[in-house]
C-alpha cells in the first residue's frame, strides 16, 4: 500500500493559516511528511532541496489540471510550506481537443506534434491563460502565492512552417520572470507558448518545453506528472519502473507501442539527459506520488535514467588515484572532517588484496579487502547525494553480495544510516559506540571466534566482542552508508610512492615542520595537508592540553602531542635536541605568539643560515613591517620567497582583501566600502573535553556549535574587528599608502566551516557589471586558488575546498555602487591552505605543492 500523505490533514494545516503563523504551518507539515517515511530520508532531502537555486523542473499534464487539480494543488502547497519552490509548466492538450473538436477541427498531429494553423492557435492562447489562471487562483486559495507566467520565458523560432504550422523551436529560455518570481516568494506558473523575435506566438508541446527548461536550469529533480502514474508498458499493460537508455532506448523507439506523443516524450528525455549531467534523471509519476518521489529513496512511477556503467577493480591506479582521492575528500564524512586521510584509506587497503566497486561516474565507491582464507571487509562505502537518488547504491552493493557470500562491516553507532545497515546484514552487535555488521555467517560463536581473528590481525577496531549479538530487526532501507576500519599507520615506502604519482618536481629530501599549538580546528587541517605533502614531514606537534597522546591523523611517522615551553623551543632551534625544524608554525591564540617566536629567533640568531621559517597564524605580527605579510595572490609573493618570518593573513581579512582589490582605482574615497561576512562556527576556535575518546584520541569541541545559536546568526564584535583593521592596513599598501576605509561586520552561523562575505563598494566612476567582472579576470585570471563565477556563491560553493571564488558581480542602476560575494574556506584558504602556500614558497617549493587543486 502506498504512503500517501492526509489530504484533509494538508487542508486543515493550509485552510487554518489565518490563525497558526508560517512557522507553525511548516513544522505541521514537516511532521505530516514523516507518514512517508522515516524523518532522516525526510530531513536529509529537505536539508538538499532548500540550498539549491533551482529545486525541481514539474511538467503537469492537462488532463491533470482538469481532474485532479485539487490533488495538484495541494501537493505544490506542501512543497511552497515547507519553503520549496517547484517551476511549475503545465500543458491543456486534452481541453485543448475538446474545445476543437466541438468547434468541428479534427486535431491532427506528425511524429506527435500538433499541426498548428492559426485558429488553433488562437483557442491554444486561450485555454493556456485561462487553465494557467486556474491553476494560480487554486493555489492562492489554499494560500500559497503563485506568479502566471504564462509567456515570455520562451523565445522560439518556427519549426518547420511548411509542415507544421504555428510550432516553435524553442531558442532561448530566459530564466528572469522565473527567478523574479521565486525571489519574491512565488511559485512560477509557466505554460509552453513561446514568442518569436517579431512577436509571432508559437505552440511548443509542453514535454519539449519542460526539457528545454530544465537544460538551462538544471534543477536536481525534473517530474513529469501523468494520470498513470508513469510510463505503461504497451505490451504487457503494466507501470515501467525505470528505463536505462543507454542500454534500452534503442530496443524501446522499435517496439509497436511506442508511437506518438510517447515516442516523443522518449526522444525528447533522451536527449535532455544527453545534455545534463549523467546522474541526472526523469521521474514520471502520478500527483499523488509527488511527495513519496521527492522525499523517499524508494521514489515512485517511471524513473528515466541515461545509466550508470559499473565497474571493480583490484587497483587504485587502474581506478585513478587522483579521482578516488577527489571522490573520497569530497565525500567522505572522516576525510572531511579530519578524522582520517586519504593516504591512510589508502594505506590499510593495500595492506591485503582488495576490490574497488564504483560506477565509471565515481558518484559512489566502496572497498572490500579479502585476504586470502579471512572473511572479507567492506572497510568503506561513500555515496555522492546524486548515487543515493538514483540507486546506484543499491546495484554496487548487489555486485558486492554476488562476489562475497559472507562479509562484515562497521559503523558508528549513531550513524544516521543505520536503517540500511540492519536491512542490509544477517546480524549485529554494538559495544563502545560502535556497531559491527555481518553477513552469511550463521553461527554466533563462530561471529565471535571469527571477531576476535580480525582484532588480533588490526582489520577491526577493538570494541567489537559481543556483548549479545542479535539478529537485526525489520527496519527500512537506506540507499548510503560509510563504514570505516582500523587505523593503522602508513609506511614510509607506501607513502613515497604515493607522493611520487602526485605530478609534484622531485626534491632533495622532505622538510620538517613544527607545529605549535596544533589542538585547533586549524591545526588539524594543517596536520592532514602536511600529511600528503610531497615535500614535507612534521617533527614535532605542540599542545599542552594534549601532551603524551599520539598523533593519530598523522600517517609519515609515528607523532606524539609535546607540550613545548620556551626553553624547549631554544633547545630545539639552537640543535641542542637533534636537527632543528627547517619551519615553524605558531597556531596560537592571539597575544600568546610572541615568547615562543622570540625563543626560535634568538637560538637561532648565531646560526649560518640564520633560525627557520616562521609562520604566525595568529593576528599578532599583522601589522609589523619587519614581518611579509602572506596573502601571495595580493602582496609580496617574491618576498615570501626569501622571508623567515610570515604573518598568515585572517581568515575574513582574506575574503574582504580579494573582493575589494581589484575596484580600489575605481572607488569612491569618500564613502568606505561596507562588508557583511558570516562565517561557519569552526571559526570560534575549539575548547577541550578533557579526555580521549575510546581509541584514546583527544576529545575537542567548538566553542560555538548550532545548538547555542539555536538555528540563527549571531553578529558579534560590531565595531573595530581586527580583520576590519587588518584589511584596512593592507589594501592602504595597494595605493601607495593612501589611506583606505573599510567598514566590516562578522555574523557567526550555524554551519561548520565556510565564509561568505557580501562587499557593497561606492563607485568613484560608473562601470558596468561586465567590466568589473573583467577587473577581476584582470587580477586574478592567472591564480590557481581562485575561480569568478557566473552565479552568485554559496557556501556549498566552498566549504573543504582551498581557495576563493567569487560571483554575482551587479552594479547598481545608476552604476555607481557594485556588489560581489566572495566565499573561502575559514579553515583552509582562511588559514591552513594559505599557510602551506607561504611555507612552499619560503622554503623553495612551488606554491600549490600538496594542495588540491580540483
Amino acid at each position: 500500500m502506498r504512503a500517501i500523505l492526509p489530504k484533509s490533514a494538508l487542508r486543515r494545516a493550509t485552510l487554518s493559516g489565518t490563525l497558526l503563523d508560517d512557522a507553525d504551518i511548516q513544522d505541521t507539515i514537516t511532521r505530516l511528511l514523516y507518514s512517508l517515511s522515516s524523518r532522516t530520508e525526510v530531513e536529509r532531502y529537505l536539508r538538499i532541496f532548500s540550498t539549491a537555486n533551482k529545486f525541481a523542473v514539474l511538467k503537469v499534464g492537462g488532463a491533470i489540471l482538469t481532474n485532479q487539480l485539487d490533488e495538484l494543488a495541494l501537493s505544490l502547497t506542501f512543497l511552497h510550506r515547507v519553503g520549496l519552490y517547484p517551476i511549475v509548466l503545465h500543458g491543456a492538450g486534452p481541453q485543448l481537443n475538446e474545445i476543437l473538436e466541438r468547434e468541428g477541427i479534427e486535431p491532427d498531429y506528425v511524429d506527435g506534434i500538433r499541426i498548428t494553423d492559426a485558429k488553433t492557435l488562437r483557442v491554444a492562447r486561450r485555454v493556456f491563460l485561462e487553465e494557467n489562471q486556474r491553476l494560480v487562483e487554486k493555489l492562492e486559495s489554499l494560500g500559497s502565492r503563485a506568479r502566471p507566467i504564462p509567456l515570455g520565458a520562451f523565445n522560439a523560432s518556427f519549426l518547420d512552417r511548411e509542415k507544421y504550422g504555428l510550432v516553435g523551436r524553442i531558442e532561448r529560455v530566459d530564466k528572469e520572470p522565473i527567478e523574479s518570481a521565486i525571489r519574491a516568494g512565488y511559485l512560477p506558473i509557466l505554460t509552453s507558448l513561446a514568442v518569436s523575435d517579431d512577436g509571432q506566438i508559437l505552440n511548443v508541446n509542453a514535454d519539449v518545453a519542460a526539457s528545454e527548461l530544465a537544460k538551462v536550469l538544471e534543477p536536481l529533480k525534473i517530474v513529469y506528472l501523468n494520470e498513470k502514474g508513469g510510463l505503461v508498458h504497451g505490451g504487457t499493460g503494466e507501470l515501467i519502473d525505470a528505463i536505462n537508455l543507454d542500454e534500452e532506448y534503442d530496443d524501446l523507439m522499435k517496439q509497436e507501442w511506442v508511437k506518438y506523443g510517447t515516442k516523443l516524450k522518449l526522444r525528447e528525455m533522451k536527449e535532455l539527459l544527453d545534455h545534463l549531467p549523467r546522474t541526472s534523471s526523469v521521474a514520471i509519476i502520478s500527483v499523488d506520488q509527488l511527495q513519496k518521489e521527492l522525499f523517499t529513496d524508494s521514489g515512485a512511477g517511471t524513473l528515466i535514467r541515461r545509466g550508470y556503467k559499473l565497474f571493480k577493480s583490484n587497483s587504485i591506479e587502474e581506478v585513478g588515484a587522483e579521482r578516488l582521492r577527489a571522490m573520497l575528500r569530497e565525500n567522505d564524512e572522516e576525510v572531511r572532517e579530519n578524522r582520517k586521510t586519504v593516504a591512510q584509506i589508502f594505506s590499510e587497503l593495500s595492506r591485503s588484496p582488495y576490490t574497488i566497486y564504483g560506477d565509471e561516474a565515481l558518484e559512489c565507491v566502496a572497498f572490500v579487502s579479502h585476504p586470502p582464507g579471512e572473511v572479507p571487509i567492506l572497510s568503506r562505502m561513500v555515496a555522492t547525494r546524486t548515487a543515493v537518488m538514483n540507486n546506484v547504491v543499491d546495484s554496487i552493493w548487489h555486485m558486492i553480495r554476488k562476489d562475497h557470500k559472507r562479509l562484515v562491516w562497521t559503523s558508528r553507532a549513531d550513524d544516521e544510516n543505520r536503517a540500511w545497515h540492519f536491512e542490509n546484514a544477517d546480524g549485529s552487535f554494538t559495544r563502545n559506540r560502535r556497531s559491527l555488521f555481518y553477513y552469511g555467517i550463521q553461527d554466533v560463536g563462530e561471529v565471535e571466534r571469527i571477531m576476535r581473528s580480525l582484532e588480533d590481525n588490526n582489520r577491526v577496531e577493538r570494541a567489537y566482542l559481543p556483548l549479545n549479538a542479535r539478529k537485526p530487526s525489520n527496519v527500512r532501507s537506506y540507499s548510503t552508508m560509510s563504514a570505516s576500519a582500523a587505523r593503522p599507520q602508513l609506511a614510509l615506502r607506501a607513502y613515497a610512492k604515493l607522493a611520487s604519482t602526485r605530478g609534484y618536481a622531485t626534491s632533495t629530501g622532505p622538510k620538517r615542520v613544527a607545529l605549535i599549538g596544533a589542538r585547533g580546528f586549524t591545526g588539524r587541517s594543517l596536520v592532514q595537508l602536511i600529511n600528503e605533502h610531497p615535500y614535507l614531514e612534521l617533527s614535532h606537534v605542540s599542545s599542552r592540553e594534549l601532551a603524551g597522546l599520539p598523533l593519530n591523523d598523522y600517517t609519515k611517522g609515528d607523532i606524539s602531542y609535546t607540550n613545548m615551553g620556551i626553553d624547549d623551543l631554544k633547545k630545539l632551534e639552537s640543535g641542542e635536541e637533534g636537527d632543528a625544524p627547517d619551519a615553524y608554525v605558531m597556531a596560537l591564540p592571539n597575544g600568546v605568539c610572541k615568547p615562543f617566536v622570540d625563543a626560535v629567533r634568538e637560538s637561532g640568531a648565531a646560526k649560518p643560515n640564520g633560525h627557520g621559517v616562521i609562520v604566525d597564524l595568529s593576528a599578532d605580527h599583522r601589522f609589523e613591517k619587519e614581518w611579509v605579510y602572506g596573502l601571495p595572490e595580493l602582496y609580496n609573493r617574491d618576498a615570501l620567497r626569501s622571508a623567515k618570518l610570515i604573518s598568515n593573513p585572517g581568515c575574513y581579512a582574506t575574503n574582504t582583501q580579494m573582493l575589494i582589490a581589484p575596484l580600489l582605482p575605481y572607488m569612491d574615497p569618500r564613502i568606505p566600502p561596507t562588508v557583511f561576512g558570516i562565517s561557519g562556527y569552526s571559526g570560534a576556535g575549539t575548547k577541550s573535553g578533557g579526555g580521549r575518546t575510546d581509541g584514546g584520541s583527544p576529545v575537542t569541541y567548538p566553542k560555538l556549535d548550532p545548538a547555542s545559536l539555536n538555528g540563527g546568526v549571531r553578529p558579534y564584535a560590531l565595531t573595530d574587528h581586527i580583520h576590519e583593521r587588518e584589511a584596512r592596513h593592507h589594501l592602504s599598501s595597494l595605493l601607495d599608502g593612501q589611506k583606505v576605509e573599510v567598514a566590516f561586520t562578522p555574523v557567526v552561523a550555524p554551519w561548520f566551516q565556510g565564509i561568505i562575505s557580501t562587499a557593497s563598494i561606492p563607485l568613484r566612476e560608473k562601470l558596468t557589471a561586465k567590466q568589473v567582472k573583467e577587473l577581476f579576470q584582470t587580477k586574478y585570471g592567472d591564480e590557481k586558488l581562485v575561480e569568478l563565477l557566473s552565479h552568485v556563491p554559496e557556501i556549498s560553493d566552498i566549504a573543504f575546498k582551498h581557495g576563493f571564488k567569487a560571483g554575482g558581480f551587479q552594479v547598481h542602476s545608476g552604476g555607481d555602487r557594485v556588489v560581489i560575494v566572495g566565499v573561502l574556506d575559514n579553515l583552509l584558504k582562511g588559514a591552513a591552505t594559505q599557510c602551506l602556500q607561504n611555507l612552499n614558497l619560503a622554503l623553495g617549493f612551488d606554491e600549490h605543492a600538496g594542495i588540491p587543486l580540483a
